[in-house]
């Protein structure tokens, strides 16, 4: 995986960040979502260094190799707001203080706190299967609950720690052929990390408390996403089924917005990453509707 991509370990305060990155060019930097690692990305980080970019894949703080400080009742430690000075750190630490970003499924909550609070470090943000917290939060509904029941489940203190470690491999399955067996091997040493697990749980307690009230206060204050903006969604998910066009609830939140759906199962980049790469490229593209990249 990653053939000629460098790999990093870097110090960013509270929090230590492991990081994949490789490439010449205009940067943009790829969020992974739950419980994925930054090898998620395999087979479109190659695609966008071959398109002429650097590409910055990082473990989301708490995931995959990456460490966060102690867990605190109210979970600040695992916000998004926490995670996203992470990734600005890490870019700064590469020499890169503006680049483009797409986040996916948790990572895309992390790529919208970033958009909201560092407005100057993001040239362009995609976001991939997901919605902000809140938007799915004001929806909730039978379906919602059923389908999305691991939200309520993951917050409950200490209960899904011990489900979830005590048989790792039957809570987390995946499939060695479709994820690419590199890939697969590193999400599953992952995922067998108690450590790990609470960090993930912490993620998601984090989302229904601190983070929703950041956005919340974002939507009262009338902040919106100022760059250009893709929504991409898997058509064979559940997110069009559950809310109708993802690209009109996105115009709610940011002012230059397309998007359109891909023909995927909900692990996109591992599951149509011909599609994906050539929807980010085509997005990244110096001449692209919105302003050029840096």
């Amino acid at each position: 995986m990653f053939e000629g991509f460098e790999e990093a370990q870097v110090d960013v305060g509270e929090a230590s960040v492991f990081v994949r990155f490789g490439g010449q060019g205009p940067p943009v930097v790829l969020l992974h979502g739950h419980p994925r690692t930054s090898a998620t990305w395999h087979r479109v980080a190659p695609r966008l260094v071959e398109a002429g970019h650097t590409v910055v894949c990082p473990d989301l703080r708490g995931y995959g190799r990456s460490r966060g400080p102690r867990f605190t009742a109210d979970h600040a430690g695992y916000s998004k707001r926490a995670v996203a000075g992470d990734v600005v750190a890490v870019m700064r630490h590469l020499g890169h203080r503006r680049f483009a970003l797409a986040g996916h499924d948790r990572g895309g909550s992390v790529a919208l706190r970033l958009t909201l609070d560092h407005p100057e470090a993001v040239s362009r943000v995609a976001f991939l299967d997901c919605l902000p917290l809140v938007e799915h939060l004001s929806r909730i509904g039978v379906e919602f609950a059923t389908q999305w029941w691991h939200w309520f489940f993951f917050a409950q203190p200490g209960v899904p720690e011990r489900v979830i470690t005590a048989d790792p491999d039957s809570w987390y399955r995946g499939d060695p052929e479709a994820m690419g067996r590199e890939n697969h091997e590193e999400w599953r040493q992952a995922t067998r990390d108690p450590d790990v697990v609470r960090a993930m749980l912490e993620d998601y307690r984090a989302g229904l408390t601190i983070d929703r009230q950041h956005e919340e206060a974002d939507r009262d204050a009338g902040t919106r996403v100022a760059c250009p903006t893709l929504i991409l969604w898997s058509l064979q998910d559940d997110l069009e089924d559950l809310y109708g066009d993802p690209v009109a609830i996105w115009r709610g939140w940011a002012d230059d917005v397309r998007g359109h759906g891909i023909d995927s199962g909900h692990h996109v980049a591992e599951q149509a990453p011909q599609a994906l790469a050539s929807a980010l490229i085509d997005f990244l593209r110096p001449d692209a509707t919105g302003p050029a990249l840096p």
